[in-house]
């Protein structure tokens, strides 16, 4: 009897490149902890500060979208703000990296001032889970790592990666200091069981999320493609919703701030679905004023919009 001819070749699961930024990754990791905390983020900001001049990566993107919701600034106040969100980003970067060695004991004393936490405490109590929204603002990561800090059980919805190995890497890390992982592909599934099991499910809903539908909204009076996902299971669980933040201070550690979102029931789903991603989306867009050098202007958030968006609206 003939042996069946085999299929092709199944490709490797990690390419060259792959293995090369995982291994990379994890070097440059090692020696930024031999830095301590502030070490490692002063030579992220610095690195930053050298993607944006005089490498000039993505520098005409951030400048456009800057100058687009900051109409009022000089040319010079631009250029000032975005070098001060490369530093930013740099020092968000790193202290992310470095996270997974962090001590639950020295999360809690990088936060110099918590905002709010009481609503965490009384949404807790109501037993229906926690819906978490916040963008792409301040440290988002170490937020979520503050909130796992304080003991409350945080599943947070997340990206995937092209590199599979680095994704392993961040998803371990993440859990490490008390994150579970929801990938956003699988947030309709596994979101509502987190929810039924009174977890805080952190989404960061200034991004497109593969499986989770989007609308637009403005956003810096831009149409801007934002999440609805949030909005759908806080009023599918009847889950509290609350806007949360991780900003950086002048001292160099963080304020947590916390809000709620208000939910108010029309009978019209699609009605109030699109009310509370509006509303989040204007809490984002105040603590981005307050802080806009913390944003994460890198990104072309304003890439994706409705084909009847007027030219003067359109992307910066």
């Amino acid at each position: 009897m003939s042996t069946p001819a085999s299929g092709p070749p199944a490709a490797p699961s990690h390419t060259l490149s792959h293995r090369a930024e995982y291994f990379a990754t994890r070097l440059a990791v090692g020696a930024l902890n031999l830095l301590g905390w502030r070490g490692a983020s002063w030579v992220g900001a610095r690195l930053a500060r050298l993607a944006y001049r005089p490498f000039g990566i993505r520098a005409g993107v951030v400048e456009r979208q800057i100058a687009a919701a900051f109409p009022d600034l000089s040319r010079e106040a631009v250029l000032d703000l975005a070098a001060r969100s490369y530093e930013s980003l740099g020092r968000t970067s790193i202290e992310t990296a470095i996270l997974p060695g962090t001590s639950r004991e020295a999360i809690l004393a990088r936060v110099e001032r918590v905002e709010g936490w009481h609503y965490v405490e009384e949404a807790l109590a109501k037993g229906r889970g926690i819906i978490a929204v916040t963008g792409h603002l301040g440290n988002w990561e170490f937020a979520g790592a503050y909130v796992a800090a304080r003991g409350v059980p945080i599943d947070a919805v997340t990206r995937g990666a092209a590199n599979k190995l680095f994704e392993a890497y961040v998803t371990k890390t993440r859990e490490g200091i008390g994150m579970s992982v929801i990938h956003d592909k699988d947030a309709v599934r596994r979101a509502p069981r987190a929810l039924r099991e009174n977890h805080l499910v952190a989404l960061v809903a200034d991004h497109d999320a593969l499986g989770l539908a989007s609308t637009f909204v403005p956003f810096f009076g831009r149409p801007a493609k934002t999440p609805r996902g949030p909005a759908v299971f806080a009023l599918r669980f009847d889950s509290p919703v609350l806007f949360m933040t991780g900003v950086r201070q002048p001292s160099g550690r963080y304020a947590f701030i916390v809000k709620p979102v208000d939910v108010a029931l029309t009978g019209d789903r699609e009605v109030d679905v699109e009310a509370i991603v509006l509303r989040y989306t204007q809490m984002l867009e105040e603590m981005v004023r307050e802080y806009p050098d913390q944003y994460f202007w890198q990104h072309r958030r304003w890439r994706r919009q409705p084909p009847d968006t007027p030219p003067h609206l359109r992307e910066p």
